[in-house]
């Protein structure tokens, strides 16, 4: 019987969760969801010197953000926690003893100090320190101790590490669904930690024993844990259970497509890299970004469909979705794509339902705007919502439907504004003053036959008009502005601008 689909997102409560952990949790997903598995959260906080306060919270809140919620993990109990390994201690322990006592670990008392020595020895010759098949007999461990000094040591409560004792002159083989086979020379890998003096496992002993014990078929992450693939498959040999499936994903390139995406390079392009705000730097919720256009974008770096569709829906996604198709290379990451898919999501939803962050918009800029009526509202986010990438946008693009030019473009002034332009302007105020009808065709009609029937050109009217009314040359189709800013407050601005510019 195959194996049910069972995936984890495994991040470390360190701090907030870069959008390339964000990525790995998203492809997880998809998987989960393309083959009915299950996903998983767990919180791999063996590092208690750095677990930061509100770390846990913040990813499972981006998870949920996202629209990638996960099945099982804390606060979901599904029959396979604690979820966390900080809550796990015991387990491990039993599982290290294990494999000292079949003899693929060893008990090491190594004094850090010793250590450094060894390596700044090294330094010295040009060499670098591996501690492993070469001098581990030579070093403080229980390798060729005599038994009754390795229980006195043990139960004198010294400090000590449990490391993996790698076998030597091996020629290892392993399969990653990413990256096809991969060798590996034995004689070249460091005996790791498993267990440390504290009491708490190091990753790789916890990793491979939640995934087993958890029924994990499948670990997908990203590729910077490829160098600990080895370890980890030999630690599921010498325990004597079968591995799962692995598919290390690309890393997420600098734009510049040298190195790896940081914060650093978000602060310096003013872009985020977190989902959600961390300690006053915002994240793409915060910049405005919808969820759905980040997992879209997210999900083609480093993944490729196979046809030219840009735009997934979710449940395109999961469908669409194969590992067989990432790619091994790393993806560059683009901060005007992530802009364009934004923009086509914004074109996508209906004016309605951009009301409530438009609201939000307005009480932060223009408060007195901010109760207008749904029905205003509507019909200036139709009007602007081409030329916008965001929501917040609008406002930046159309704050004349809530509020009168307060100054007027110069360079379009001193362009627009000629000697007979007030004659002009005064000329049309008197028609408007006595037209009723203010509806956009109406008004087009009107004003249309009136610049004809003079013999003005539409550039002599059309342009000064608008930079009355908006205070620029720019803006939608001049007369919808007008009927939805309304008779009165169009007369009103044309009077002002008359005061202001005259001369």
């Amino acid at each position: 019987m195959k194996q049910p689909v069972r995936v984890r997102f495994a991040p470390s409560p360190t701090g907030p969760l870069h959008i390339g952990g964000v990525r790995t949790a998203l492809f997880n997903y998809l998987f989960a969801r393309k083959h009915q598995g299950t996903f998983i959260l767990r919180i791999e906080d063996t590092d208690q010197n750095r677990f930061v306060e509100g770390a846990e919270a913040y990813i499972a809140e981006s998870l949920e953000w996202l629209g990638i919620p996960y099945d099982e993990g804390p606060g979901r109990e599904g029959g396979y926690g604690p979820y966390r390994q900080s809550e796990r201690k015991e387990l491990y322990r039993q599982y290290a003893k294990e494999l000292v006592d079949s003899g693929w670990a060893y008990y090491a008392f190594d004094q850090a100090e010793a250590l450094d020595a060894h390596r700044a020895d090294h330094e010295k010759k040009g060499k670098t320190f591996i501690y492993n098949w070469h001098n581990r007999e030579k070093l403080d461990n229980s390798l060729g101790m005599p038994a009754g000094e390795l229980r006195e040591r043990l139960g004198s409560g010294e400090p000590y590490v449990i490391r993996f004792k790698w076998p030597v002159d091996e020629t290892l083989g392993f399969h990653d669904l990413i990256r096809g086979t991969i060798r590996i020379d034995t004689n070249t890998l460091d005996d790791k930690v498993l267990y440390k003096s504290d009491g708490m496992p190091t990753y790789h002993l916890a990793n491979i024993v939640d995934d087993h014990l958890m029924e994990i078929s499948h670990v997908i992450r990203g590729e910077e844990w490829l160098p600990s693939l080895a370890l980890h498959i030999q630690l599921y040999k010498a325990l004597g259970w079968n591995p799962p499936e692995f598919a290390h994903l690309p890393l997420i390139m600098k734009p510049s497509g040298k190195g790896k995406l940081s914060k650093r390079d978000g602060e310096k392009g003013g872009f985020p890299v977190f989902p959600l705000s961390w300690k006053g730097t915002p994240g793409y919720r915060e910049a405005g970004y919808f969820p759905e256009a980040v997992v879209n974008f997210l999900a083609l770096l480093g993944w490729n469909p196979g046809t030219e569709q840009e735009l997934f829906a979710l449940d395109e996604l999961v469908a669409a979705f194969d590992l067989a198709r990432v790619n091994k290379g790393g993806a560059r990451f683009d901060p005007d794509k992530t802009k364009w898919y934004n923009h086509q999501y914004l074109q996508q939803k209906p004016p309605a339902a951009l009301i409530p962050d438009f609201r939000e918009v307005l009480r932060r800029s223009h408060p007195l705007s901010a109760s207008l009526k749904d029905t205003y509202l509507e019909k200036v986010i139709s009007l602007l919502r081409e030329r916008a990438d965001f929501v917040s946008d609008l406002w930046e693009l159309g704050d004349y439907f809530f509020r009168s030019p307060e100054s007027y473009d110069e360079k379009a002034v001193r362009k627009q504004w000629k000697t007979d332009t007030p004659e002009l302007m005064a000329a049309l105020l008197r028609l408007l003053e006595k037209t009723d009808d203010f509806r956009s065709s109406s008004l087009e009609a009107s004003v249309k036959a009136w610049i004809q029937e003079h013999g003005y050109s539409f550039g002599q009217v059309m342009a000064p008009l608008r930079l009355i009314l908006v205070g620029s040359l720019q803006g939608p189709h001049l007369f919808d502005i007008m009927e939805l800013i309304g008779r009165e407050e169009t007369l009103g601005r044309i009077r002002t601008a008359l005061t202001r510019l005259d001369g």
